[in-house]
């Protein structure tokens, strides 16, 4: 019953469009300013210098193309696939920043450092986010 009632194709519209549109949102302010996305990275202590710049440039642009592949529908179970494995990533790198102590704003959707993120609740939103990009994954047709 639970089952069936994943596979509706409404049920993974709702997941795909919301999945998506959270992409799409969080990728906006990192296209526009990815100086301001690229010193958030750099609070995070974990990338080499040399690398900071490239993921502020290239990590947003994945967000944006997989959140428009995956509202309309295309290639759905490879951009959920591009999704989650970006999910996982942000979550371990999430929990070895909090696991540091290190308090910094997170980037997930903001690229202002102005307020610091409570990195616990963005790890628990991160895995409701897996949870509709596994739906998405394992119940499309596509």
């Amino acid at each position: 019953m639970v089952k069936t009632f994943l596979e509706k194709k409404q049920i993974l519209l709702i997941s795909r469009i919301v999945l998506g549109g959270l992409f799409i949102y969080s990728s906006i302010d990192k296209i526009i300013d990815p100086l301001a996305f690229a010193t958030i990275i750099h609070h995070y202590r974990l990338a080499p210098p040399n690398m900071i710049n490239f993921a502020a440039v290239v990590i947003p642009w994945i967000e944006l193309i997989a959140g428009v592949f995956l509202i309309f529908g295309i290639r759905l179970k490879a951009s959920a696939l591009t999704i989650n494995l970006m999910l996982v990533f942000f979550t371990v790198v999430l929990a070895i920043t909090a696991f540091r102590g290190i308090n910094v704003a997170c980037g997930c959707f903001s690229t202002s450092t102005a307020v610091k993120s409570n990195l616990v609740i963005r790890i628990i939103e991160d895995f409701g986010m897996l949870a509709l990009g596994l739906h998405v994954m394992f119940f499309s047709k596509k």
